[in-house]
């Protein structure tokens, strides 16, 4: 296999979401969705290109924020973002801090019963047969 071949199927590992987030798994997550948005080229070239580098784990995060053209970039596609929150009066963005909030409550209740069932699914059950023996 070429080196090509490898990178095209390495992935970023969880914890640099993880770290970028505070731990919050619901964040995590939206982050990488954040980035496989990008990667699909709805930012443009620059921010599909480091969203791809950032996904396949050969840039961090923090890192490809510090790449002249990938900052310029970003600021670029979210001067509109900010001029439209600038434009909003206080009660539409308490609204929309708010629903984000439910959003990532919503979000964060998922992943708790997703990783809750998946513990429950590895815990050995009394009558499975494993560890038994007549020996």
């Amino acid at each position: 296999m070429d080196s090509a071949h490898d990178d095209s199927e390495k992935r970023v590992d969880e914890s640099e979401f993880l770290e970028m987030t505070q731990q919050d798994p619901a964040q995590a997550k939206i982050l990488r969705q954040s980035l496989e948005h990008l990667a699909s080229g709805l930012g443009g070239p620059a921010l599909k290109e480091m969203a791809q580098e950032v996904l396949s784990g050969r840039m961090g995060l923090r890192e490809a924020a510090n790449v002249s053209v990938y900052a310029e970039e970003a600021v670029q596609q979210s001067t509109p973002l900010a001029e439209k929150w600038a434009a909003m009066s206080d009660s539409e963005r308490e609204e929309l801090a708010a629903e984000g909030e439910h959003q990532l409550q919503e979000r964060r209740k998922d992943e708790e019963g997703r990783a809750a069932s998946e513990n429950r699914s590895d815990a050995k059950s009394r009558h499975d047969g494993r560890g038994w023996s007549l020996y």
